[in-house]
């Protein structure tokens, strides 16, 4: 039997003919700037946490803010109108107006490595931004993409061990695009609009995936090129037995690789085996593992030896990067026929180049300073530990009940001085609230400890439920 990806690269080869036939290949031509010497920033790498980290879990809001969020009052964000206007006019002194201020510890945050306030990335931004401005502003098929993007394409490449990598705007923009253009497949090589059953490519998505991929599904749905069937949360027995029946050459199967309200794992060694039973394409969205899991930050896929068995992998420079973007690690003739046929990727205008230098720069930081993964890991520990709950990432998730139980223990932490927000309808049924704390590497066990302390206080612990895969998410 052929391997999977050797099916896929024919087919996927066959549908760029007839959009070369017609000139409709579209071209990524890198502009280089003026003074564009974005290989000479130095690398300033650090190796323990330094004062500046703490900014990317501490913050202060305003009491007004503060009086607002207890209540659960509406806010459109003109909480701090008046201190807002007191900077514009050049008071820009805390308590200009006599507002208090109140310091929280954010158990909030993505940024899992605490990279956002790190000075390199930020000198990087900086460095980009007064040669170059925001740079050109266009599509990236336009003008908009730069030797900056083309370096940090590559970057990300060898992080995933992919041939190529196409940047997009955000991570749920490389969602959106690549399922576009699955969802194109079938008419571009059925050679005509509306492509038979048997023609179509038959789409497997775990039921919990992200929003972004069951918003791209709907659009390829919409194209008359998918027939989508959904598996139970994890389940690889109903995802074998939905495979098994299906009788269409062509099936993908896509799915988170570190679920964002649960902060469990796809099963990957299973997934790897499936994939070479039933031959389909592996699609996995590396959003909350990129940087964090794996030896050298590689993601999930890393962490459990299946790289070589992942065909496409979707990440963001949002979470653990602390920067801004998307990305879609693949095959260059993917990513040709991505650039080509991925909608939110074609009619979006570039990331900046500030952005991307800075995120070029975070990929470095995040390779040399391991000690920061480490960290992470040994505040997931200390969770264990303190509480004697079964975590296995950053992200854990508290299944306390009912919405009012969820909020009234999320209204008592941030009293207490933390903000953990609590999950409630659309995003997760009624019955399954939670309390969601994210982790960061800039976290301290004193962190942990105070935060316990107070969860203690507002949930009981061995009442707990850690993950809600059988009742399934609200759709939005």
């Amino acid at each position: 039997m052929e391997m999977p990806s050797a099916c896929w690269d024919t087919w996927v080869s066959k549908a760029l003919v007839p959009l070369n036939s017609r000139n409709h290949i579209l071209s990524l031509r890198p502009i280089h700037l003026r003074k564009d010497k974005p290989r000479s920033q130095p690398l300033v790498v650090f190796d323990d946490m330094q004062q500046w980290d703490r900014s990317s879990v501490e913050v202060e809001i305003s009491e007004t803010t503060f009086n607002r969020w207890v209540n659960y009052t509406t806010s459109s964000g003109d909480d701090d109108d008046d201190i807002i206007h007191s900077a514009v006019a050049g008071n820009d002194e805390p308590g200009a107006f006599h507002e208090k201020f109140k310091k929280l510890i954010l158990f909030s945050t993505n940024d899992y490595l605490g990279l956002s306030s790190h000075p390199t990335i930020g000198s990087a931004a900086a460095k980009a931004a007064l040669e170059h401005g925001m740079g050109p502003r266009g599509a990236a098929l336009s003008c908009g993409y730069t030797s900056y993007h083309r370096l940090l394409e590559s970057s990300l490449a060898d992080l995933k061990k992919k041939e190529d990598c196409l940047l997009c705007p955000t991570g749920c923009a490389a969602n959106m695009a690549l399922m576009s253009t699955i969802g194109s497949m079938a008419s571009l090589l059925a050679g005509k609009e509306l492509p038979s059953g048997d023609e179509m490519t038959a789409v497997f998505s775990d039921a919990l995936n992200h929003a972004s991929i069951i918003d791209g599904i709907r659009v390829a749905e919409r194209q008359k090129g998918v027939k989508v069937y959904i598996y139970k949360h994890c389940d690889m027995s109903h995802l074998n037995e939905l495979l098994s029946q299906c009788r269409m050459r062509r099936k993908v199967v896509v799915t988170d690789s570190l679920f964002s309200m649960d902060g469990d794992y796809a099963p990957m060694v299973e997934l790897a085996r499936l994939r070479k039973k039933h031959n389909f394409l592996l699609v996995i969205d590396e959003a909350h593992g990129t940087f964090v899991c794996g030896k050298n930050g590689g993601g999930v896929a890393e962490e459990f030896n299946c790289e070589k068995d992942v065909d496409i992998c979707i990440g963001t420079l949002s979470k653990a990067a602390g920067c801004h973007g998307g990305f879609i690690a693949c095959s260059k003739s993917w990513k040709l026929l991505i650039q080509s046929r991925g909608r939110s990727f074609i009619f979006s205008t570039a990331t900046p180049v500030p952005v991307a230098a800075a995120a070029h720069a975070a990929v470095g930081v995040a390779k040399h300073e391991t000690w920061r993964r480490k960290a992470l890991w040994n505040r997931v520990k200390d969770f264990h530990l303190l509480t004697g709950i079964p975590v296995t990432s950053h992200i854990i998730s508290l299944v306390v009940g009912s919405e009012d139980k969820a909020q009234q223990a999320s209204r008592f932490l941030l009293q207490s001085g933390f903000h953990v927000p609590a999950i409630g309808p659309p995003v997760v049924p009624p019955n399954a609230c939670r309390l969601r704390v994210a982790l960061s590497a800039v976290h301290t066990r004193q962190d942990l400890e105070n935060l316990t302390a107070a969860l203690s206080r507002c949930i009981n612990f061995q009442d707990v439920r850690m993950y809600s895969s059988n009742c399934g998410y609200a759709r939005l």
